[in-house]
């Protein structure tokens, strides 16, 4: 872990995790950054995804995937959730994929190389009792059983400072190395499909099988810093409280390793993910979840760049 990444400034090799924060999240699951993004950035990325609400695009999507989530304002005031926002709008793709934020990611998975395996652009309204606005608790990898990854993870990017009155995102510490139990083909679907009391006693269950407490860490997140949550931790997020909307984008991040692989439901199917619709095919005729246009590379080691 103390390879230079000559793609980075001496500034930037500073906000590195250390060995000791790598460890952290190994056991804990999630890791707080240091400020990642100056604050010209954050307004940037505030200023790009008011234009993407107003309709900006510089491309569309040439397939619309079947469980795509896609705000537009005729649903209302609710928890916005738009996907492929990288894709789609060049001005947040160019910051979503700046390096140091897949240098950081890349340690934390101990992997060579980081590529943005989906983004999806958040407004939580201010708006205390919208039921939207409670995300029940669930892992990332329960929506990803068709990659083939265990060591995927997720950046969250507050656009502001982001404590609890915002409904900020929180982890249940240390879940990711529970062993599940329970889980069936309705895993699969998005939270947002699922009934909120099944994921609270599928939560319970799995950490009374672990002989775990459930302990809850509210990730606290000034701006410009990032969370990360490992793709099996449990987590979700309450009510905004504050008077103004909770901005963000969810990064989801995957290691070089990952490809797509056959996951079978007990209906004959296979587990599928939006992106079989949009990638390219490899030569075996797979989805190639390492097409650059939806899946581009933000980070590679040095050594794996020839030099």
């Amino acid at each position: 872990m103390t390879t230079t990444h000559p793609a980075l400034t001496a500034e930037e090799q500073a906000l590195l995790p250390s060995e000791e924060d790598v460890r952290h999240y190994a056991e804990h699951g999630w890791y707080l950054s240091k400020k990642l993004l100056t604050d010209d950035e954050v307004d940037e990325l505030v200023a790009a995804t008011d234009r993407y609400y107003a309709g900006e695009r510089d491309r569309r999507l040439p397939v619309r995937p079947p469980r795509l989530a896609y705000w537009d304002p005729s649903k209302g005031d609710v928890q916005r959730h738009n996907d492929y926002v990288h894709y789609e709008h060049d001005a947040i793709g160019r910051i979503l994929r700046k390096p140091l934020i897949g240098a950081v990611a890349a340690r934390l998975a101990r992997a060579a190389e980081i590529r943005i395996f989906q983004s999806t652009l958040i407004w939580k309204p201010p708006i205390a009792g919208e039921p939207s606005n409670i995300v029940p608790w669930h892992f990332d990898k329960h929506y990803w059983a068709s990659s083939s990854s265990e060591n995927m993870l997720t950046a969250f990017i507050p656009f502001h400072d982001c404590g609890e009155e915002m409904g900020t995102i929180t982890m249940v510490d240390g879940s990711h190395r529970w062993r599940e139990i329970g889980a069936d083909d309705t895993v699969v679907r998005h939270f947002a499909d699922r009934d909120r009391d099944q994921l609270e006693v599928m939560l319970a269950e799995n950490a009374a099988y672990n002989g775990a407490e459930i302990r809850k860490i509210p990730m606290v997140i000034p701006k410009g810093h990032l969370s990360f949550h490992h793709c099996r931790i449990y987590h979700g997020s309450g009510a905004n409280v504050s008077g103004r909307p909770r901005r963000a984008v969810s990064l989801h991040l995957q290691d070089g390793g990952n490809a797509w692989r056959e996951y079978p439901l007990s209906d004959g199917t296979l587990a599928a993910y939006n992106h079989d619709v949009l990638v390219r095919r490899t030569a075996e005729g797979r989805p190639d979840y390492a097409d650059p246009e939806f899946c581009p590379v933000i980070w590679r080691d040095r050594a794996q760049q020839g030099g």
